[in-house]
Formats: structure tokens, C-alpha cells, sequence
């Protein structure tokens, strides 16, 4: 159990539904001592380390131009509009403001 979060299989896919009780069953550990582990290493809680996981991921594909809704399934939220609110609350700006200051920024071809 003590190898560290950024090996576990869960940074490979954000989008996994499984929970850190789930998870825990997986690597034949309890849900504490993950749930421990997640706080001592990266100082956030399994939820919110997973939350700010997945919202990462979603930058590059709204850099490609894939739609909100897509991106927000594609990385493991459940709603759309749950996904704007995590992005907001992150981030400080909607997906689709992030997606026009991107384009804003970006050299003229």
C-alpha cells in the first residue's frame, strides 16, 4: 500500500466511477488507511484529490474543442452542470470562458 498515488491505477482514468471504498476492496486495504494515505501524501481528501484529477484532464480536451457536456462525461462527472459548478469553484472561471481566453491567447496561424 505505500506506493505512491501517482502510480495507482486511478490517474490512468479519471472518468472511473469506483469510490475510495471500491478502490480500497481493489488493493486489499481498508477504506481508512486509502483514505489516510490520500490526506498524508497529497494533503486533500480522496474526493477532492479525484475532483481536481479529473478537471485537469478536461483541459486539453476543451483545448481540442470538444463540447462541454462531452468533456464533462468523458473525465467522471455526472452532470454537466455539476462540472461547470467544480470548474468554477477551481478554476475561477466557467469551462467555456476557459475555452475563449484560450483561443483569445493563442498565436494567429
Amino acid at each position: 500500500m505505500r506506493r505512491s498515488v501517482w502510480h495507482w491505477p486511478w490517474t490512468r482514468d479519471p472518468g472511473d466511477p469506483r469510490t475510495a471504498t471500491e478502490w480500497a476492496q481493489e488493493l486489499y486495504t481498508s477504506s481508512t488507511s486509502l483514505r489516510r494515505a490520500f490526506r498524508a501524501e497529497t494533503g486533500l481528501a480522496f474526493s477532492e484529490w479525484r475532483t481536481r484529477l479529473r478537471l485537469n484532464h478536461s483541459l486539453p480536451l476543451l483545448a481540442q474543442g470538444q463540447l462541454v457536456s462531452t468533456v464533462a462525461a468523458r473525465v467522471g462527472f455526472v452532470s454537466t452542470n455539476g462540472y461547470i459548478l467544480a470548474f468554477r469553484r477551481h478554476f475561477g472561471r466557467t469551462p467555456g470562458a476557459y475555452v475563449r481566453e484560450s483561443a483569445a491567447d493563442a498565436p494567429a496561424a
